[in-house]
């Protein structure tokens, strides 16, 4: 796999985003060497970026986009990126932090889904100009609190980039959310975002909380019987069905956009031993996974 650059790195290479804390910066692009193109590795850590002024290149994982106006984009550690400008100079902001600086409360499910977090997303997003100055308020607002010396400067960092997300959240389409009219919709409803907030995983030394239907009907306060009867009237799915396949499309994204290792990867999902993962990988889609690791590196 390719190797990760961190946050350090970053700045030695590129001289900007020198990271004060180890944990957050946020900088005005003008105001750094701007090189004409970055390469095609992951980082270890989280970017929110706002280009404007600037056309080029945007690629990320098995794409790429053209980026001719403004565009706000969204890097996690998992997604490898690369840039590469044709013309103009960049303005704008970025902000970046670690996996350290990434807490619950800015984990939070409303943005679980968000740009920054979800692997298979769409992280660049192109901003009307009324978002656009809204967007550089908050960085604004970002850069001088970073200044500040205020205790828990740290918890009004986080709300500021929570605005930035959903400020993105407001720009993504979304389809429209049904409310549900049955205790079995609603139970599947919740079973569904605490499944869903568990996911993506951000460390291989964090392993999932809730790993079965029987963990799931207990945080739900019912019987697993009942769960499972909700979820079959709902969706035609087993509570276990819906857990093997957030769990199978988490492996397969771990294996494609991250180094870690296959021991790590299973225990972060819930496989006491390696050996387990393997099992279960294979079962559902019949190859073991460092066959499936290695078939992506040939195809790439």
């Amino acid at each position: 796999m390719l190797a990760n650059e961190s946050l350090a790195e970053y700045y030695q290479r590129y001289e900007r985003g020198r990271p004060h804390t180890n944990q957050f910066t946020v900088y005005r692009i003008e105001d750094v060497a701007t090189p004409v193109a970055f390469p095609h590795v992951r980082r270890d850590f989280f970017k929110i970026k706002l280009l404007c002024n600037a056309q080029g290149i945007l690629s990320y994982a098995d794409r790429q986009v053209a980026v001719e106006q403004c565009a706000l984009v969204f890097v996690n550690p998992l997604i490898p990126y690369s840039w590469e400008r044709t013309s103009g100079q960049e303005t704008g902001f970025a902000c970046l932090f670690t996996e350290d600086f990434v807490t619950q409360q800015l984990k939070t499910a409303s943005i679980a889904h968000s740009p920054l977090f979800r692997v298979g997303g769409t992280p660049v997003l192109f901003p009307p100009p009324e978002s656009v100055q809204q967007l550089k308020v908050f960085f604004e607002q970002l850069m001088k609190e970073m200044q500040t010396s205020y205790a828990n400067k740290y918890d009004v960092l986080r709300n500021y980039v929570q605005l930035l997300i959903h400020e993105a959240l407001k720009l993504a389409p979304s389809a429209p959310v049904y409310p549900p009219v049955t205790s079995a919709a609603r139970l599947c409803s919740l079973f569904l975002d605490l499944l869903d907030r568990q996911f993506p995983v951000a460390s291989p030394q964090q392993p999932l909380a809730l790993k079965n239907a029987n963990e799931f009907a207990e945080q739900l306060a019912v019987h697993t019987n009942h769960l499972n009867k909700a979820l079959r009237e709902t969706t035609g799915k087993t509570t276990t069905e819906h857990i093997t396949e957030k769990l199978i499309d988490e492996a397969k994204a771990l294996l494609q956009h991250s180094n870690w290792s296959i021991a790590e990867i299973g225990y972060c999902l819930g496989f006491g031993h390696a050996s387990n993962f393997n099992a279960f990988f294979k079962k559902h889609t019949t190859q073991p996974p460092q066959q499936y690791r290695r078939q992506l590196l040939v195809l790439s």
